[in-house]
């Protein structure tokens, strides 16, 4: 079991950046792919990107590829999201979550933290 925990959420214009951070509690962190992933009100979870449990596979859904980064720190039980060129669109609750899988399906992943609030002013 692992126990998450994100932050760096905020207030940020247009065109700005922020980077998100999740860290993980117990010595398994490293065996799980970690995704990120973003709620909007009203809306259901939206896939944002996933790493490998090395950190070898990465994916990213179309409308933040080429604008974010994930990456991971296994000896610190981290994974980042370096958001940039950011829009309002990208406002919402973004939450880290932990699989067995490295996949972009929410329902694969069986650990989650409690969120982190991004707002994007225009």
């Amino acid at each position: 079991q692992v126990q998450l925990i994100e932050s760096g959420g905020g207030l940020v214009q247009t065109g700005g950046s922020l980077r998100l951070s999740c860290r993980g509690s117990g010595r398994t962190f490293s065996n799980y792919a970690m995704g990120w992933f973003r709620q909007a009100p009203g809306k259901n979870h939206f896939f944002v990107a996933t790493i490998s449990s090395s950190g070898g596979r990465i994916y990213y859904s179309d409308p933040v590829k080429d604008r974010f980064t994930i990456s991971r720190d296994n000896a610190k039980n981290t994974v980042y999201l370096q958001m940039n060129s950011l829009k309002p669109d990208d406002t919402a609750v973004y939450y880290c979550a932990a699989s067995n899988i490295t996949v972009a399906t929410s329902s694969a992943y069986n650990y989650w933290g409690q969120g982190t609030q991004v707002t994007v002013s225009s």
